[in-house]
């Protein structure tokens, strides 16, 4: 995480909102990833999100996992709640402070290593529990921290730097969360702030579990066995006195195309990724269509992006959220008095005898 803060100096034409906060109010710490990352872009269009939906940032709990993913919410809102937890478990740990509090907005950052390896469960009970949260992937198909692996969402002959093909089928998640339930589910890519922004914005005013899937390119990963430069040759030949590592910087992509193009995006190693944005008449309110819309542009080679599937009104995310579900209470247990979230041995010793 960085540590590094921005100056909280604001220029007086900063245009600002009806709380009277600029962008710059919406901010966190400096960035440490790599230069041209994808993830900084998503950080951006997170940002201008809640900027123009106009939401209090002490009002939001953003929470993360392990990975580069997990750094990204310590580079926005730096006046909300924050928890980064251990790797795959951001969904529990969301579902803990909204169960507590529900008042709050929860959004919670994840990878696709941190979602659909070690975390596969923990997403898959938050999207059948419909927790009131935005869920960002930041899919990139590798373990960026670790230089470079395959991660389950990687494609069937995709090359690693090190030109590896990868031979095992990928996990989309998209297409899981449809067959899980999700009532919000959309793909994007973070070079595409026109499409992301609004994307972002309609995730956070949906109610229930809105998820968002964002193909967020890695610019760098160098850690292999042909390498002089990896960590393996240099534990063997080197007496290492300090941690350090290079990047060298790279240009961000981006890309704008119109309702039903597509887009050849070319990526920093060279390779391309075909984007097609969903067409005008296209509806996202018919689950069966939208699974079988998703799987043709696959066989097609292509990337659907924009909202892909919306619950419509008087849907699960309309009337059994997670705390519809449960029967909670409604005021925000945070709120509750010690002796009524805590009444004592006896009382529970009687709850206890109903399951006896």
């Amino acid at each position: 995480m960085s540590h590094i803060k921005k100056p909280r100096i604001h220029h007086p034409a900063l245009t600002r909102n009806r709380l009277g906060l600029t962008r710059r109010d919406y901010e966190g710490t400096m960035s440490t990833l790599c230069a041209g990352c994808g993830h900084d872009s998503i950080t951006a269009a997170i940002i201008e999100a809640f900027w123009e939906l106009e939401i209090e940032p002490h009002r939001v709990a953003k929470t993360s996992g392990i990975g580069c993913s997990g750094k990204t919410p310590t580079y926005f809102l730096q006046e909300a709640h924050g928890f980064n937890g251990v790797h795959g478990r951001m969904p529990s740990i969301t579902t803990g402070a909204h169960a507590a509090n529900r008042e709050l907005l929860c959004i919670g950052v994840s990878g696709d290593g941190d979602s659909l390896s070690i975390g596969m469960g923990q997403f898959a009970h938050v999207v059948r529990r419909n927790v009131d949260m935005l869920y960002i992937i930041e899919n990139n198909g590798v373990y960026g921290l670790t230089k470079g692996q395959f991660s389950a969402s990687a494609d069937v002959g995709s090359t690693a730097k090190r030109g590896q093909v990868n031979r095992e089928h990928p996990i989309d998640s998209v297409l899981l969360a449809l067959n899980l339930g999700a009532g919000f589910v959309a793909r994007s890519f973070s070079g595409d702030k026109e499409q992301l922004v609004p994307i972002l914005k309609a995730g956070l005013r949906h109610r229930g579990f809105a998820l968002i899937d964002i193909i967020s390119p890695c610019v760098t990963f160098n850690d292999h066995h042909g390498s002089t430069k990896s960590y393996q040759y240099t534990r063997d030949n080197y007496n290492q006195l300090v941690y350090a590592d290079f990047v060298p910087p790279a240009h961000e992509i981006a890309a704008t195309y119109d309702e039903g193009d597509v887009r050849t995006v070319k990526l920093h190693d060279g390779s391309s990724i075909r984007f097609r944005k969903v067409p005008g008449n296209y509806d996202p309110t018919d689950r069966d269509a939208v699974y079988g819309y998703i799987r043709e542009r696959q066989r097609a080679g292509e990337v659907a992006t924009g909202l892909l599937y919306v619950e419509e009104a008087g849907g699960v995310g309309e009337e059994s959220d997670f705390h519809g579900l449960q029967g909670t209470v409604e005021e925000p247990l945070v709120d509750y008095p010690f002796a009524e979230l805590c009444p004592g041995a006896e009382k529970l010793e009687r709850l206890q005898e109903r399951f006896r």
